[in-house]
Order: structure tokens, then sequence, then C-alpha cells
């Protein structure tokens, strides 16, 4: 059977011919059809892929599916143009009818700082394109990840925008989603050695900006604060942008001055118990390295610790320190902090935009790197001679 020539994923491809089957009655009620694996066979398709098909018609109350005996035409369903027999697979294929449809998103979690508007963005651009768009979070949890995508598939969504957990590896049922060509987006990060679309900051350009303007302030003694890398793309990129200011300045980056154990701040430990452990480790990294005078953070809650941790240890921002970051809250007075904005509303719309693209059977580029803005707040100033050294004096 050969269905190349269609634009629609092949696990629709099958399920459409399945279903039309089922209407013309080549198989009656309490009839088995075609395994997993017997699809797999005869489309040429991987198993996944089958196991897809066969979900939608589950969901759309054509067949039932009995564990260790096989896939079975539903017992009320008529054939001749019945109406499946399901309130839930008939709502299904009303919305897959009216050409309405549904988009998972799986992310970690969102704030203020950041998240919120990749959200709006996503929201936005499913009305624009009268779909919907459903939201399941991971807190960082690979367990978690795997369960809201195998969740959000099993009640039909024709797509998937992911922005993964950080971790040294990726979820496996990504890795099946590249496998069976599903339409999905990954979101901020890119994962290495997997062939998927991608959206994400231009990270190291941004960390090159924001380091070249302390430079600019007189700082040389930079401590970065990040969570652990653990191969998290976004995470090394800022590092990797970090390290190429330096060597461009030609300014020793001293690694010394980092710290890149910071835990307190990932989605799943970000409680007061956690945070109050972390500044006093930070307070004990200032207090050990005097050199200091500025702080380059990964993130805003990271940034948030590090100046809760000065101000508590008699150290001013950004008169004795300074500090600086990725995205920050703003409120009447404007951004406590000097940071790089990213372009979270166009970084969303894009992702859903794309998703549609590829379900469509659209190429879309495998990576798209924004820029990032430049946002002079109230937490960055002109190295005072000595930084913490004089403080400490």
């Amino acid at each position: 059977m050969s269905h190349e020539s269609s634009s629609k994923p092949m696990y629709e491809q099958i399920f459409e011919e399945l279903r039309d089957q089922i209407v013309a009655g080549k198989y009656m009620p309490g009839e088995r059809i075609p395994s997993e694996k017997e699809l797999g066979e005869a489309y040429s398709v991987s198993r996944i892929t089958s196991k897809k098909a066969l979900e939608m018609l589950t969901q759309e109350g054509y067949i039932v599916r009995q564990p260790g005996r096989g896939s079975f035409v539903a017992e009320d369903y008529e054939s001749g143009g019945g109406t499946p027999p399901s309130r839930a697979g008939a709502a299904s294929k009303r919305r897959r009818e009216s050409g309405k449809l549904l988009i998972g998103l799986v992310m970690t979690d969102f704030g203020d700082s950041y998240g919120t508007d990749l959200v709006f963005g996503m929201e936005e651009a499913s009305r624009e394109h009268d779909s919907y768009l459903i939201l399941r979070r991971s807190l960082g949890e690979t367990a978690r990840e795997q369960e809201a995508i195998q969740g959000l598939l099993e009640i039909g969504v024709d797509g998937l925008i992911i922005f993964p957990a950080q971790g040294e590896y990726f979820n496996a049922e990504i890795l099946k989603l590249v496998i069976s060509e599903y339409p999905f987006v990954l979101l901020d990060r890119h994962l290495k050695g997997v062939s998927a679309s991608s959206i994400s900051t231009d990270n190291v350009s941004a960390s090159k900006q924001l380091i070249h303007y302390l430079f600019g302030l007189g700082h040389t003694h930079i401590g970065l604060m990040t969570t652990p890398p653990r191969d998290t793309t976004a995470i090394e990129e800022r590092i990797e942008g970090f390290i190429q200011a330096h060597a461009e300045s030609g300014i020793a980056a001293d690694r010394s001055l980092w710290m890149e154990n910071i835990t307190a701040t990932l989605p799943a430990a970000f409680v007061p118990e956690n945070k109050k452990k972390e500044k006093e480790h930070i307070k004990r990294h200032l207090a050990a390295h005097p050199e200091i005078t500025a702080l380059f953070a990964m993130e805003y809650n990271i940034a948030r610790l590090a100046y809760e941790a000065a101000l508590e240890s008699g150290i001013r921002v950004p008169e004795d320190l300074s500090i600086v970051c990725f995205d920050s809250p703003d409120d009447a007075a404007g951004s406590l902090f000097t940071h790089m904005r990213q372009k979270q509303n166009e970084m969303g719309r894009l992702a859903f935009e794309n998703v549609l693209k590829l379900r469509n059977g659209e190429s879309v580029p495998g990576k798209i790197l924004l820029d990032a803005e430049l946002v002079e707040g109230l937490s960055a100033g002109p190295v005072r001679n000595g930084g913490l050294a004089m403080k400490h004096e």
C-alpha cells in the first residue's frame, strides 16, 4: 500500500482507511480488525504509528480494544453510516469534522518571569487558527513529562509542543514521536542527535551581549550561577556565550567563581526550605570569593536568590555587587534586574503555527533562533575598585 503522496500523517491515513472500511461493512460489529503488528507490516510503518491509528478509532467509538485479545468493531456500532456510540468518541468526531484542532502543550512550569508569555503566544495563535490548546506541566520531571505526552496522545491531540525537562537523557517518548513522524515542536531548547523542529533564543549571542555589557561597566571578575547543565542545551549555550565573551575581550574566565549546582530553583524543588539553604550556599561563596564584582545568573529565580543573599550579607546591589540574568518580571517601577528579555510571545506563536504546518505536511526549519533584548534594570552599575574585597576590609 502506497500513501507517500498524501500530506497527511501515516497514522491518520490508516485511521481513515480503517474507518471507511468499518462504515462500508467490511468489518462487522464484534469482528476483529488487524493488530498493531499486522497494520505495521501492511503499511510499512512502525507499531507506534499503527497504535496511534487504533487509538483514534477507539476515541471515536468505532472499535474497542481488549488487552491480550485485540481490537474489535464496537458491538453497538451500526455500519452504513451509523454514529459512533461513545459520547467522547462522538465529540472527537464532531471536532475532527468541524476542522477544529487540539494541540497539546507539555512544559516544565511557567511564571511571570518566564513562561506566561509563551503560553499567551500559543493561546493567541490557537484562537487565530480556530483551534484549541491543552496544557500539562511536567515540573521538570521526566516521568511526568512522559506521562503527559502519552496522555495527550491518548485523548487524540493533533500535534504537540514540548518544553523538555532538564536532564542528561531526553524522554524516550520524544524519540518515539520522531520515529513515527508525529507533528511536534520543541520549545526553548533542542535535543542533540534528534531530528526535530525546535524554537529557542539565540542563547550564545544573548549571553555574549550581557557579559560584554558588564565588561563595559568595568567588571572582570564575574561569577556564573546555574542549575546543573546536564546536557540542557539552553544552559550550555549560555555558558558558551559567557566563555566566548571573555575570550573575545582577552579576559580569563575564572571557573572558581562559578556556582554550577544550584538546585533550589528547579520546578520540583522550588520551596522555602530549599531556597533558604541555597541562599546560605551563595553567602558562603561570596564570602570565599571577595574578588567577585558581578554575578551572571542563568534565570530570574537564581538572580533573586543571589540578590536576597547579598542583602542579607550586607552587600549592596549594585554599589558593591552587580547582578544580571535572563528574564525578569516588570512592575510599576520597571525591572529590578538588568536582563536579557526573550521573545516569548513570538516563540509561542511560532511553535503553534509550525505544529500546524507539520501536521499539514509542510516543511519547517529544523532550528529557529530568536534574538533577545538587553533591558537595563537597577541591579547593575560600574565596578568599584576592589569590589567585594573592599567591602570585607
